[in-house]
């Protein structure tokens, strides 16, 4: 478990920078180094660490605690492996980490970033579907009962594909230049984080390390089932090559357009929630 906690942030960051090169590739650039994002935030660790004279600064300070403290909590939920709502709920209480950095500061690009989390708040509706999907199928919506499922009936990506397709879906939501990356949109400068620098950012940075390694790892899991920890780590990588591809391919949404494209996609996989009660 601590070995796990202490690998999460570095491969976090390792997958991070894969993510900015093969979009980099995909597009025909040369991109940065993968170790790029460990240099970001080595560099951020380092420089000079300030508060804006119209911060709140219990907020300002307190959210990036949260923030690692969240995905850590996560990462624990997944490891022992607790239930789905609980993981669920952890990832849908970002959504507040997000709203808190951007309203602390005072800038309003900082706040642009915080309103816009509140809009993109939609992506979070596709987990329902996930655990009703899951739940129907296995009756457990405890992450250790659905790797023992699948350990003897075969992957779930392939049984409720539509669960897995949600939740691909909101992970994608949460990958760095991504369609539905409007809160950090370069229209708002750096989004939500603007005005967080120095070791604040650099905690921020590693919070969002932990949550790419904690949505990766699983999905894998709780759509494939229990794998060494070589297969485990190649799985999350093939995954992060895909949503990186999709990434570069798609460009960044709008926020009306990001909303309504998430709200069609609801609209279906609720449809296959009613197929799957008419059926059970």
């Amino acid at each position: 478990m601590i070995g796990y906690l202490i690998a999460a942030p570095f491969i976090g960051l390792l997958f991070m920078g894969i993510h900015r090169k093969v979009i980099a590739r995909v597009q025909g650039r040369p991109g940065p180094p993968i170790w790029q994002e460990f240099l970001h935030t080595l560099k951020f660790s380092f420089k000079e660490t300030w508060i804006p004279r119209t911060a709140s600064k219990p907020l300002f300070i307190g959210i990036v605690v949260i923030a690692i403290a969240i995905w850590v909590g996560a990462l624990y939920v997944v490891m022992l492996g607790g239930s789905l709502l609980l993981l669920f709920g952890i990832y849908m209480a970002h959504k507040m980490v997000e709203h808190g950095v951007g309203l602390s500061p005072g800038s309003p690009y900082a706040k642009f970033g915080g309103v816009r989390s509140v809009i993109s708040a939609s992506s979070e509706i596709p987990l329902f579907a996930v655990v009703a999907g899951i739940y129907f199928t296995t009756g457990s919506l405890m992450i250790s009962d659905i790797i023992q499922y699948q350990a003897a009936n075969g992957p779930l990506l392939f049984s409720v594909l539509p669960a897995a397709i949600a939740m691909y879906i909101v992970i994608l939501s949460k990958m760095h230049y991504g369609p539905f990356s409007i809160v950090e949109a370069k229209e708002i400068v750096s989004g939500y984080k603007t005005e967080h620098f120095g070791v604040w950012r650099a905690g921020l940075e590693v919070s969002d390390a932990i949550k790419t390694f904690v949505l990766l790892m699983a999905f894998v899991l709780i759509f494939w089932g229990a794998l060494s920890p070589i297969l485990l780590f190649v799985a999350m990588l093939i995954l992060l090559i895909s949503l990186s591809f999709v990434c570069a391919v798609t460009p960044m949404l709008n926020p009306y357009d990001s909303v309504t494209v998430q709200l069609v996609t609801i609209v279906i996989l609720v449809i296959w929630m009613a197929i799957l009660v008419v059926i059970a």
